[in-house]
């Protein structure tokens, strides 16, 4: 019988420095360089071994199989109005990419306007929509190499088809298209911060400082405009807790006035008309609903629109003179129509419980296009006009349910918190502590983790898994309160609830530790990276994906400047201390039996830097006294960002559920 295959060495070199009085030893510092020869020799021997590992495992077809049934359908992910028109992003069945389509009016014909298809051989370029004129006769939209956060910005003549404008390969951070169509306003992420350009069509040589001009990189920029070109709101968001507001007269350039000067709050602002909307948790927690005119800006002149509820509101959307509120209520989507004098008019029905997941409206036209999906329902759009709701878009996948049960039980966490947490599984389910559960969650930066569909999940329960997914501190469902008890020298609340909900689980007879897995991506990683690294006995596998593991160190990398106000910095003495106790890579520990692990990342990711995922692979291969398998997946042409054709996404989903379904002992089928 062949030998199982062993992990690759790796040679650990260590790197000392004393940080705040604390010595910190990293064994494997040469693989942050990312293009040097030893880590690439390095990234190919961990593919080969990870290959080798799980080629023997089998099952990988059928999973494939069933997943493409799941998501080679006709998929839209959102549709936006403009000019009587409407432009959406569609993936037809058996196409690779969302492309963006076109109907000339809201009944009419589609006709496919920007297709990636021809851009590249192996179909790693992708399109997205990025902003419409008013009028909806010229359009921005980006093209995407792989999974990179940056874009080349394309003009586009919608009438014409014919490119205008491309803008280099950038951060973009957003887009105001003028009225008159011949310029825009962008942001871009500089080294040195976020700054706002304009551009003009008609003009050549480099573009024009705006706005910016000594923001730093822990923030980034926004800019709208008034439906008259007369005003540019510019929003300055630093981290997830605090945002301003400036109006700038591009006619003056260099003078901007600032709105919410001395105010420690969120302000989102949308226009609408001759009056701006602004969502905003400005004296209300869970978040209120304030109108301003463009001619009296200033904060003594807002009038409150919605007050604040019970409810989290989590953003805020306009059309046809009416405004659209979406709250949380216990972690699932309502979505309230109000007059635009504050009077409530009615609610948003939807089918199951589940989430909205975009508001695509403009002040003047009277469609609204609303999209929402659930653990049970694909992305679905509808189509709101005057009080009627009906179907734009529903998917091409018909499921049968009747056989699952969705509900949703609170637990204390460590401090005594209620943690509410989602359950998905056969309503057959048996309570006898030995059912397969996957457990994931994410906790940071105000995002709530809510009913969802995925494809993973539908063939988890199929097979007869348990999904759960905790709504931890951090997130965003109950508003500012639950995001900030989860935030900096409070992230360890939010492990806290993680591991809370895995003892929950196994002490109400759900699993035990040996059939139980944890998944996470991105904040998410960072969840399992400290999980497993403070309670291995809890997991017998988990999946760590793009992740933040090195919490010292982070900040030095790509644009992580940005979540410094969530996290901390280790150049701040108290926010180091913080930082350091909890760090994943920093707790690893020689000797301890640590679940089997699989780490995904890839080069193209340019938002979490791929170093977490290789350093955390070699010191975790290194460390672990268990014969459980630790596995660097790491692809070299795609990252973070999922714009990913459908046949890769069905293959890496495919591969996370054969090493799942390996380690708790469940068989494809």
């Amino acid at each position: 019988m062949t030998p199982d295959p062993k992990p690759p060495v790796t040679a650990a070199e260590p790197v000392e420095e004393i940080v705040h009085g604390v010595t910190i030893t990293d064994p494997y510092r040469w693989l942050e360089d990312q293009q040097s020869p030893r880590t690439r020799e390095w990234i190919e021997a961990q593919n080969q071994y990870t290959s080798a590992v799980l080629g023997r495992v089998g099952g990988l077809e059928k999973l494939k199989q069933r997943l493409g049934e799941l998501l080679r359908i006709d998929s839209v992910s959102g549709a936006y109005p403009a000019g009587g028109r409407v432009f959406s992003m569609k993936r037809p069945a058996g196409v690779q990419l969302f492309a963006i389509y076109l109907r000339r009016g809201a009944d009419q014909p589609e006709e496919l306007l920007v297709d990636p298809a021809p851009l590249s051989a192996d179909q790693t370029t992708s399109v997205s929509l990025e902003d419409i004129s008013d009028d909806g006769k010229l359009i921005l939209y980006g093209v995407r190499k792989g999974g990179e956060d940056e874009i080349e910005l394309v003009w586009l003549d919608v009438d014409a088809k014919r490119e205008l404008r491309r803008l280099p390969r950038a951060r973009y951070l957003g887009y105001a298209i003028e009225p008159d169509r011949r310029g825009a306003y962008y942001g871009v992420m500089r080294p040195e911060g976020p700054r706002i350009y304009h551009h003009r069509l008609d003009r050549g040589g480099d573009d024009p400082l705006v706005f910016g001009a000594g923001i730093g990189p822990e923030s980034w920029i926004t800019p709208s405009v008034s439906a008259d070109g007369r005003w540019l709101l510019c929003e300055v968001t630093f981290g997830w807790d605090r945002s301003d507001l400036y109006l700038l007269d591009p006619a003056r350039p260099g003078k901007s006035v600032h709105l919410t000067r001395g105010v420690q709050a969120n302000f989102a602002a949308r226009p609408a008309g001759r009056q701006v909307l602004v969502h905003t948790n400005w004296k209300a927690p869970r978040g209120r609903v304030m109108m301003f005119s463009w001619e009296r800006p200033e904060l003594s002149a807002w009038r409150e629109l919605v007050p604040e509820g019970p409810h989290a509101i989590q953003e805020i959307g306009a059309g046809g003179g009416r405004v659209f509120v979406h709250a949380m209520e216990d972690a699932k989507s309502s979505l309230r129509v109000y007059e635009a004098n504050g009077a409530r008019l009615e609610d948003v029905p939807f089918p199951t419980p589940g989430t909205v997941t975009m508001i695509g409206g403009r002040w003047e036209e009277p469609d609204v296009y609303i999209g929402f999906t659930s653990f049970q329902a694909p992305h679905a759009m509808y189509r709101y006009r005057e009080g009627r709701v009906e179907v734009f878009h529903a998917p091409g996948l018909d499921l049968d349910t009747s056989g699952m049960e969705m509900r949703q039980e609170w637990y204390a966490s460590k401090d005594g918190t209620r943690i509410p947490m989602f359950l998905l599984h056969r309503k057959d389910l048996p309570r006898d502590g030995n059912q397969p559960v996957l457990l994931t969650g994410y906790g940071g930066f105000n995002q709530n983790m809510t009913p969802q569909f995925s494809a993973l999940v539908r063939v988890w329960v199929e097979h007869g898994g348990v999904y759960a997914l905790p709504n931890l501190r951090g997130g965003g469902e109950f508003g500012e309160e639950w995001h900030q008890a989860g935030m900096r020298e409070r992230k360890q609340n939010v492990f806290d609830d993680f591991l809370a909900a895995a003892e929950w689980l196994i002490a109400n007879r759900y699993t035990s530790p040996a059939r139980l897995a944890i998944r996470g991506g991105s904040n998410g990683g960072l969840l399992v990276g400290a999980a497993l690294t403070q309670r291995p006995e809890l997991f017998r596998a988990v999946v760590c994906a793009v992740p933040l593991l090195d919490m010292v160190r982070y900040h030095h990398f790509l644009l992580a400047r940005l979540w410094v106000p969530e996290y901390g910095s280790a150049e701040n003495e108290a926010e180091f201390r913080s930082l350091h106790a909890y760090s994943p890579y920093h707790r690893v520990r020689k000797g301890v039996r640590y679940p089997a692990v699989l780490l995904l990342t890839g080069d193209a990711d340019t938002r979490v830097d791929p170093l977490h995922a290789r350093k955390m692979t070699a010191l975790l291969q290194a460390s672990t006294a268990s014969d459980l398998p630790v596995l660097l997946r790491y692809d070299t042409k795609f990252g973070h960002t999922k714009s990913l054709p459908v046949s890769k996404v069905i293959e890496d989903t495919a591969t996370e559920l054969q090493f799942l379904m390996w380690q708790l002992g469940m068989r494809p089928q």
